[in-house]
């Protein structure tokens, strides 16, 4: 039988089915200059960090040496996280109007001068000044340095360069808890004088530092500062292409923009919609208990069986270690896997590891020197910090930040770093008086239902945002 001519060999001008298709081009190569710039940004976070935790160990030692009450050591613990609201609350007005760069050298301001105070304290008034104005540089931290990451960062590495003050916060809580067994041994009247004092010397080179970054694209672009906006672009995109999208979107969002950014609010569903995301977010990072754990964390354990001091303390610093270490997991993992995912896991493993405590503490409530029931108290505590650092710790101001849009940016996060410090100071002002009145077991109980009520959140309300520009974001809320 012939056959056919086009059996023989390909139509004039038609490819050859056998050839092999096109190799894509390769991804462009990761930009790491915006990395260096949100890790020197975030660097004021591991100072909020060590401020807030140093007081779970310094306590001691100003009891025995200053004759502060429990009741004075309780509300020093927690009163930063309210002080914090004011830092929080200015934050976003000093960040419009200053910019970003100068908001953070500020923070590192009253950074150095909370803690000398709190050094130099001669009784309880002057301790409380240093915690407001330590609480007041913790609330411009909370809030800067995530919107700066966010706004610096290209799509490909937003998530990671956004978890970035999250895993600084924990490196500080980590440290501060170093430092309390390495200046244990010192003279009681200076032992606790210099964990405070160790927190200004780093201040002075951060915020040098600070100033030979480069401001953020999108204040510039507020600004009208548009050609210094594009050579900033230039120099922190992945590609050429990158940067002047990035231009064009942050062009557009600014121009479209009518009346004042709270004006939005009451007019438009779509940006009522994200600043209560936002709020919804933050109530629940903190409402869940996390800071029950790292200011308590010893008194917990103590109650669980655990008698020894020492133990006590050097579990104190597994906690922290386990809870800065999870974030690295969640930044390889939030630009790969998606912020949804994540946030999923993350609320339901808090949830387990909650029921847990709370179930070993109605079961075993006065037992004593009970090695079991004490390793598995550790290893409840070890997975709730280890589930909440992995997920809905740095997450919340990653996704906050990144859905905000730009006209409400600043003032947005302030409002979201006020509800988490409003929640931080309930739960870490009422924990003992909660689980007094209600047991151990149901404060961790009572966690556990709201950590429960996260996850529902997270998989009822909160589509991924993974990839998206921040303009983009405008589109996928409605907020245009």
């Amino acid at each position: 039988m012939a056959r056919r001519p086009d059996a023989e060999a390909p139509l004039l001008g038609k490819p050859d089915a056998a050839s092999p298709p096109a190799t894509p081009p390769p991804p462009p190569k990761r930009n790491k200059y915006p990395f260096f710039c949100a890790v020197l940004a975030s660097m004021t976070s591991v100072l909020m960090g060590y401020n807030v935790a140093v007081m779970s160990g310094a306590q001691i030692f100003m009891a025995e040496d200053l004759g502060i009450s429990d009741a004075q050591v309780e509300v020093l613990s927690g009163v930063i996280s309210i002080y914090s609201l004011a830092g929080a609350l200015l934050a976003g007005w000093t960040s419009d109007r200053l910019g970003r760069r100068l908001t953070i050298v500020l923070a590192n301001v009253f950074f150095l001068a909370g803690p000398l105070i709190m050094a130099l304290a001669g009784g309880y008034a002057a301790l409380m000044a240093g915690r407001f104005v330590a609480g007041v540089g913790s609330g411009y931290a909370l809030v800067i340095a995530p919107v700066y990451a966010a706004e610096i960062a290209p799509a490909s590495s937003r998530g990671l360069l956004t978890s970035l003050p999250e895993i600084f916060i924990n490196t500080g809580v980590m440290l501060s808890y170093v430092s309390n067994l390495a200046f244990s041994g010192l003279p009681v009247h200076l032992s606790w004088r210099v964990m405070f004092a160790a927190a200004a010397v780093p201040t002075v080179f951060l915020a040098a530092g600070v100033l030979t970054m480069p401001e953020s694209p999108r204040w510039l672009g507020m600004k009208g500062r548009v050609a210094e906006a594009k050579a900033v672009l230039d120099r922190t995109s992945d590609t050429p292409a990158e940067a002047e999208q990035r231009l064009l979107e942050i062009e557009a969002v600014v121009t479209s923009g009518g009346g004042g950014a709270w004006k939005e609010v009451a007019t438009k569903a779509g940006v009522r919609r994200v600043l209560a995301i936002v709020l919804t977010l933050q109530f629940f990072q903190q409402a869940s208990g996390v800071d029950s754990v790292v200011l308590y964390g010893p008194r917990v354990l103590a109650m669980a069986g655990v008698t020894s001091n020492t133990l006590l303390l050097s579990l104190n610093v597994l906690f922290g270690a386990a809870k800065a270490g999870s974030i690295l997991v969640a930044m390889v993992l939030v630009d790969r896997v998606g912020r949804r995912p994540l946030l999923l896991a993350s609320t339901g493993g808090m949830t387990a590891a909650l029921l847990v405590l709370g179930s070993l503490f109605a079961a075993f409530t006065g037992a004593k020197d009970d090695a079991a029931v004490a390793a598995v108290s550790v290893a409840a505590v070890v997975a709730f910090v280890v589930a909440f650092s992995v997920g809905l710790g740095p997450l919340a101001w990653v996704y906050s930040s990144e859905i905000l849009p730009l006209r409400l940016r600043g003032q947005g996060a302030g409002l979201g770093t006020a509800m988490n410090r409003i929640m931080s100071g309930v739960v870490t002002m009422t924990f003992i008086s909660l689980y007094q009145a209600i047991t151990m077991a149901g404060a961790f109980y009572l966690y556990a239902a709201i950590a429960a009520a996260s996850f529902v959140f997270v998989y009822a309300c909160l589509p991924e945002t993974r990839g998206r520009s921040l303009e983009d974001m405008e589109e996928l809320f409605h907020t245009k």
